[in-house]
Order: C-alpha cells, then structure tokens, then sequence
C-alpha cells in the first residue's frame, strides 16, 4: 500500500511519493498514487520518467497527459509472471484497451507478451495497427455492426459473443467461410461493491448471455460445427477492491464449463475479465496485482479438481490496474475565485473535456503543484475546470500550496478512462500526450488543434457567406 512521510513533508506534494525501500519493479503499480519512477528533483519540481514535469509542459503544452513507460511495463510483467507462477496451465492477460487505445499504449503490452481486449471496429484497427497479432485480439461488444463483425472475420480475431442475435448472425455468416473462433460472454450473477454503471456482471446487465439460457445456446452451437467456440467469459465489474467476487466468479465459469463438455464443444480457455482497482486516494486500499492473480489461480485450479476436468488456458483483461497509475495529467493555473466563507475556486485550462469522470462517476483524485513539491499546504481549494457547465469540477476541498496563475497542478491516476472517453465539449482541442523513459519524452498523441475541429464539418454552399 501507498507509504506516508515523516511528519515534517506532510505538508507538501512530497507526500504523494512513495518512501518504501522496495524497488520500483517489486511495488504494485495499482497501489501507488503517483507512477513508480516518481520522484522531486533538485528544482523542487516532480520528476517522472526521468523528466521534469514543468520542462514537458513548456515544450508539449497543457492539458497534458503524462505517460511512465516503467510504471506500465512493470504492471504488464506483474500480470504475465503471477499467472506463470500461480498457474500449472497454460495462461494469457489481456490488457482492456478501452481504458485507453492508442497505437503506443497498444504496441507496448504487445512488446510484453500481453493480448489485447477490443469492443469496437476502431479499437480493433488501432490494436492491428500497433502490431498485434489477431490471435492474441479479442472482440467484446454487446452490439456489433455488420460491418465490425466483417472485419473481425477478416482478420481473423476471436469474437466474444455477447447475445442471440450475434450468435445467429455469426452461425450464418459461419456456413460461407472455413470456420468463425468465438467465445461466449456470460452473465455470472455476481455483483461488488463498485459504481452501478461499472458493474456488469450482475443479472440485470445489458451484457452477456443469462445461466438460464446457457444450455441453449450450447446446443445451438454444437449445430454449427463451424462455429469454432473455444472458451467463456465473464466481467463482474471495474474498481474492485473485493477478492472474493472473483473467486466466486472462478468456480461459476468452471460450473460453466463442465455443462458445456456435455456438448462436445472444443472450449480451452476461461476468461476471468478485469476489474481490479487502483489507488486515487489514500483511503484505497486494493489487493496488489500479484495478490490478486494468486486468489483467482487458486480458485480455478481448486474448482476444476472439484469438477475433475483438466486446467483450462486462464485469461484476465486487466484495464485500469495497468494504465491507471502508469499516467498523469499537468494543468496549468489560471484565475481564482474566492467566496468567504464558502470557497475558494482555483481554475485550470482543461477540466470535463479531458477527464469525465469526476462528473460522471463523482469520482475522486489528487492533485500537487508539481513545480513546488516542498511548498506547505495551507490552502483548501475547489479545482474547476474551464468549461461552461457548473458541475465541471475536477477535485474538492483539495489541500494545496498557495497557488498562482502559471503554476503546474498535476493529477494523478488519469491514465484509465480520461484519454479515452475525452471529447472536444465547448469545442476545446484534445490534449496531447507523452510517453517518459529516462530522461526522454516522445510524442504518442498530437494536441488537437483549431483545424482539426473542423476538418469533419460540411458546410453547404446555400450557408457560405459571402466576401464583403
């Protein structure tokens, strides 16, 4: 878990950086507020991946989202060895690319053996463009187009069935071509103690196929011996905390399975989904990567000796607890409003439109002002952001240093779901983004700019104005 400072640095941004005496590559990245290689420099300015944190804003600009090569591989290498040390079977992590796809995040867990979890056709063209290989993608969506489904079959990938018309639809499409692989996502009927609209693996889900259901579409399968079905899933939800739902989730799917070997089906693989949480705060307290890979082997190797049947191949789709704490997000400060007695808003130049969760989730974060790590904490401020919708706020009551226009706030943990679910709301260019490796910082995402917000928009002849 996140380790505190002696008492004398409570008070400033130092707090935020971790003082185990565990090496880097040894702590969980999911557990730690800030990216592993962290650290305060000489200037008093946060550090990440070898640089500093106010030099990358003067040369990228802000918003700017910072990316810790380290922090992500390191996550990457936790899942993939715990699965080879707790698990006699063969073995697969899958990083949920929805958390955040891009061509370098991508190409990164490809580099460390990782798979790639897909749900739509742009997903599944940036994971190819990145250099995965189609045996290694995987298809999810609970309403794929025609169109999403032609390209799957076309390169090949595996498709994660999520209902009845898919799977008619495929078993169809199966009977012109040599065989369609497939894998059915089922709804295990357990829930956790997470966000309602991240919990999907309780009954009243718009995903996957009901238990009561199940042995009709094994049978239905077992008519189309085209339709190549060589596993099962299940996602029981995101920014979990708990252990046991996945453990309980392990000897579902393996009830699952047995039923499905009375149909003759060639399934191989079981796929546990994700959800595993990360550190926003220091209340959060989730179970290390290699905590909970060695609670989800055991229960699978446990149920399937209940069920006497061989070890599957294990698959897990982690998302957040690889990207999550692997980035920040540097802002620059800009004009204050102080209501006495009430509140004190302290304005950013990004805000909803690079980071929805806060008001979509009401989800919480941390902030510092990167370019005074030692200054005191003397002020409770509410962070807003620029745009003009009164719930955008991205922290309350934060405890900060007295800050001035031109300061650097950093917020930690925006890797998972802030790139990826941005938008150009008051037409605000998207931020760019940086990736950080010893003392080097490469471009992986271009800042938008004024053009590119109108490079989609049509403009009919009858409405252009005329020169003066």
């Amino acid at each position: 878990m996140l380790s505190t400072h002696p008492t004398d640095v409570q008070n400033s941004g130092l707090r935020y950086l971790s003082s185990s005496s565990i090496s880097p590559d040894q702590r969980s990245p999911n557990q730690e507020l800030l990216p592993l290689t962290a650290k305060a420099n000489s200037r008093d300015s946060l550090e990440i991946g070898g640089c500093d944190v106010k030099t990358l804003v003067e040369q990228f600009g802000s918003p700017l989202y910072i990316v810790d090569e380290v922090t992500l591989r390191t996550a990457c290498r936790q899942y993939r060895d715990a699965l080879t040390h707790y698990y006699q079977g063969e073995s697969l992590v899958l990083y949920a690319s929805k958390a955040w796809s891009c061509l370098a995040v991508c190409a990164i867990v490809h580099a460390e053996g990782l798979g790639v979890d897909v749900v739509s056709g742009g997903e599944l063209y940036t994971a190819l463009h990145s250099g995965v290989s189609t045996d290694k993608i995987y298809f999810h969506g609970n309403n794929k187009s025609n169109a999403e489904l032609d390209l799957a079959i076309e390169v090949g990938c595996t498709i994660v069935v999520d209902n009845w018309l898919e799977l008619n639809t495929l078993a169809t499409l199966a009977e012109e071509r040599e065989g369609i692989r497939i894998m059915l996502r089922l709804t295990p009927g357990i829930e956790c103690h997470t966000h309602e609209y991240i919990r999907t693996g309780h009954l009243d889900s718009k995903f996957g196929f009901d238990p009561n259901v199940l042995e009709d579409v094994f049978a239905l399968i077992s008519k189309h011996p085209k339709l190549n079905c060589i596993g099962l899933h299940a996602h029981i939800g995101s920014q979990i905390f708990e252990s046991q739902p996945h453990k309980d989730l392990a000897g579902v799917l393996v009830d699952f399975l047995s039923k499905a070997s009375q149909y003759n089906l060639p399934i191989q693989e079981l796929n546990v989904g994700g959800g595993l949480g990360i550190c926003y705060t220091e209340s959060d307290d989730p179970p290390s990567i290699d905590q909970w890979v060695k609670g989800v082997c055991e229960a699978v190797i446990a149920a399937c000796e209940q069920q006497k049947l061989p070890l599957p191949k294990l698959m897990c789709e982690p998302g957040r607890s690889l990207i999550g704490s692997s980035c920040v997000t540097a802002y620059t400060v800009g004009s204050r409003k102080e209501i006495p007695q009430i509140r004190t808003y302290l304005a950013v130049d990004g805000g909803m439109s690079d980071n929805p969760r806060p008001i979509t989730y009401q989800s919480e974060y941390r902030a510092l002002v990167a370019n005074r790590m030692s200054a005191p904490l003397t002020e409770t401020l509410t962070i807003a952001g620029k745009h003009c919708e009164s719930g955008d706020i991205l922290l309350k009551e934060a405890q900060l240093p007295k800050s001035e226009p031109g300061d650097i706030l950093v917020v930690m943990g925006t890797g998972a779901y802030n790139y990826s679910m941005a938008s150009n709301y008051n037409r605000l260019p998207r931020p760019a983004a940086v990736l950080v490796k010893e003392g080097e910082a490469d471009l992986i995402i271009r800042r938008e700019t004024y053009q590119d917000l109108i490079r989609l928009d049509h403009l009919p002849v009858g409405l252009a104005l005329a020169e003066d």
